[in-house]
């Protein structure tokens, strides 16, 4: 069905200055496009990547409305939209053009307009769906969605079906954090089953590689960080072996724990000299996959003769090299059988609350902060 309401009265929250905070406001929302459809928010996660714009480490034009782990239930669609219904229960991921050899090839997440797409802060054309009363157009399309707001539109290909039986709520998370720390271990580095594994950092993105690489059957899996509590939920959620690297040298324990190093390893710091421990660590043929958001120009340094002699790998992995379209609801599944325990990561925050969830996430308080929005039932 389409005929979406013109200009529909929402509540955002707006950056307008770098730092923040977040301002709730009266805003209008257009109807969507032929491509579009219209979402009512239930509860959206907050991601280390929502502060990094915030924050303008990446240079995205303020002010802006922002939120790109969105769940929610479609109101209505554009005339073109064919894989969605009103009613239709849905988590909001990254957007990508479908066109490009890239995502002609299967990888979506690697789309050579991404960042057209996603950070831009309107439409290819240049407009915008959404409105605010005191400055017009607003910044938005935020990974096609910008969904802090009580309605967002976003485009059929970043719209991603659902079961209706699992809990709305939590799992707009799976849009980009766990997304990413699963897919870049199911997807990208393809843990295998006996292989061993280690992750640098253990926030949402680690915590969820962990799990993932239970669920491929690695036997050795080593989580690194340096807060205590988040240890500990590591080794609940699978990890074999724990390192807090402020008391112990993260390589050495590494090799400690494997003989000569791990098979794979993931990295979510986004600190250069974190990331080269985690290519120091693998043995000879591992793979390095760095997923975390790191200020444009920061450099790695590593060994080089390290590197080549051990034919060691290092990859950048965006989105966890996910088909959203498949792997979300594979996700969903694995929660559902109680192989994917995410839920363990997950504090709840109210929509006026927002600045708290953010300062939470930053602190260490909450792993994965979501904020709710509305209600299932509408």
């Amino acid at each position: 069905m389409s005929g979406a309401t013109e200009n529909r009265p929402i509540k955002a929250a707006v950056v307008r200055d770098s730092g923040g905070p977040f301002r709730l406001e009266d805003a209008t929302l257009g109807a969507p496009h032929d491509d579009e459809v219209l979402v009512r928010i239930v509860a959206t996660g907050m991601c280390h990547t929502d502060m990094v714009i915030r924050d303008q480490v990446y240079p995205v034009p303020l002010p802006i409305v922002l939120g790109h782990e969105g769940a929610g239930i479609v109101e209505s669609v554009g005339a073109r939209v064919t894989k969605l219904a009103a009613g239709d229960h849905v988590v909001l991921t990254f957007v990508s053009c479908g066109a490009c050899r890239t995502c002609q090839s299967g990888v979506a997440a690697g789309c050579e307009r991404f960042n057209a797409l996603n950070f831009a802060g309107a439409r290819l054309d240049g407009s915008h769906a959404l409105h605010v009363a005191a400055d017009g157009p607003v910044n938005d399309r935020f990974f096609g969605q910008s969904s802090f707001a009580t309605y967002a539109i976003a485009t059929e290909r970043n719209a991603i079906k659902v079961r209706k039986d699992a809990p709305l709520e939590l799992l707009g998370p799976l849009g980009c954090g766990v997304q990413t720390g699963a897919g870049t271990v199911l997807n990208a580095l393809k843990v295998t089953a006996g292989s061993s594994f280690a992750a640098f950092g253990a926030g949402a993105v680690g915590l969820s590689a962990v799990m993932a690489a239970r669920v491929a059957g690695a036997t050795t899996i080593v989580a690194i960080d340096v807060v205590a509590s988040r240890l500990e939920l590591a080794r609940e959620l699978g990890a074999t072996h724990v390192v807090n690297s402020r008391e112990h040298d993260a390589v050495d324990a590494v090799r400690g724990a494997t003989g000569e190093g791990v098979d794979f390893a993931l990295d979510s710091t986004a600190r250069a000299e974190v990331v080269a421990q985690a290519v120091a660590a693998l043995r000879a043929r591992g793979v390095c996959a760095v997923v975390g958001a790191s200020a444009p120009g920061t450099q790695l340094v590593a060994d080089i003769n390290d590197v080549m002699q051990n034919g060691k790998t290092i990859r950048g992995v965006v989105e966890g090299d996910s088909v959203p379209d498949f792997f979300i609801p594979h996700l969903v599944d694995l929660y559902m059988q109680g192989r994917f325990p995410f839920d363990r990561l997950v504090r709840y925050y109210p929509f006026d609350a927002i600045n708290q969830a953010a300062d939470d996430s930053e602190h260490g308080v909450t792993i994965k902060p979501i904020v709710r929005v509305g209600e299932v039932s509408g």
